[in-house]
């Protein structure tokens, strides 16, 4: 079984393994042997034959057209994040050996200089590009001084970019810098789990992923989890070292010009305590006029 295949055969068997009887709308009469459906009742549900949803759990998706694909992640109750990474997975199958052998080593992206402008012009809220293996491309001033621990992480750890996943798991400060660290790396490694779907031959995503897998449990037993989740909006809690806690909403947003890149931007509500912070911080980064943002957040 290919690398591919073992993550098509996990990942059914992982969605089917969650869904119950119960919630599937299925008929169970006696003792089962099974926490989820079987194999055959999800065939059924999906209206294909016992032997084809085999074969596409054992991982072989070659071949299987979108309705079978959508039957499938009908059956197994899929939400938008999951389907998505079915239908990226099926993509990488059909890709095969083509992609591999035009994967290429990884290089580091590069910012056009009209984003550095965006971010730059952006004053009041902490900005960020990123790429989707969570390197942190650029940022504005606001943003440095905000992510300060995660440039001082990376510097120290000989990275020439600051990486939020890393931090997550390989700095112990992201437990403090995190408020709800638990969700972070469930977030983190769940949105991970989604762009490996999406770029398979992504080498920087490979290599961070292989990193983390070798040095970190906690990453291991999440990313055997298989679960995929889209985290394009919600709220960070976050303990910066120098201003305190923070409550601080998020979006993020694809760059059509600049594919892998995302926009990132944080707001606190007006009025708040979190506002009040960024401000303070916001004074500092200006003062200090750091490149990297961590001299921006020192005490005077």
């Amino acid at each position: 079984m290919t690398v591919r295949s073992s993550e098509v055969s996990t990942f059914l068997t992982s969605r089917r393994q969650r869904l119950t009887p119960e919630r599937a709308g299925v008929v169970s009469h006696g003792r089962r042997r099974v926490a989820g459906l079987r194999r055959e009742e999800v065939a059924q549900l999906a209206g294909v034959s016992t032997d084809y949803y085999s074969r596409m759990e054992r991982g072989d998706l070659a071949g299987a057209s979108e309705e079978v694909l959508e039957a499938l992640a009908r059956a197994l109750q899929l939400d938008e994040a999951e389907r998505e990474h079915l239908f990226d997975l099926a993509r990488a199958a059909a890709a095969g050996s083509r992609m591999r052998r035009r994967a290429a080593p990884a290089r580091r992206p590069v910012l056009r200089a009209p984003l550095q402008q965006v971010l730059d012009a952006t004053t009041d809220a902490p900005a960020f590009v990123r790429t989707g293996s969570r390197d942190v491309l650029a940022a504005n001033a606001l943003g440095r001084a905000l992510y300060s621990p995660l440039y001082e992480s990376a510097a120290l750890s000989g990275h020439a970019l600051p990486n939020s996943v890393r931090f997550a798991f390989l700095d112990p400060r992201a437990r403090t810098y995190f408020s709800d660290w638990e969700r972070t790396a469930d977030d983190a490694v769940a949105a991970l789990r989604g762009e490996a779907g999406r770029h398979p031959f992504d080498r920087a995503l490979t290599d961070l992923v292989g990193e983390l897998a070798t040095r970190s449990e906690e990453f291991r037993t999440r990313w055997a989890a298989h679960d995929v989740r889209h985290h394009r909006s919600g709220t960070k809690h976050l303990h910066h070292p120098v201003v305190g806690d923070l409550v601080l909403a998020f979006e993020v947003m694809d760059l059509p010009a600049d594919p892998g890149l995302t926009l990132a931007v944080y707001t606190a509500a007006p009025g708040s305590p979190s506002a009040d912070a960024l401000r303070l911080l916001a004074s500092w980064a200006a003062g200090a006029g750091s490149s990297t943002g961590a001299d921006a957040v020192r005490t005077p």
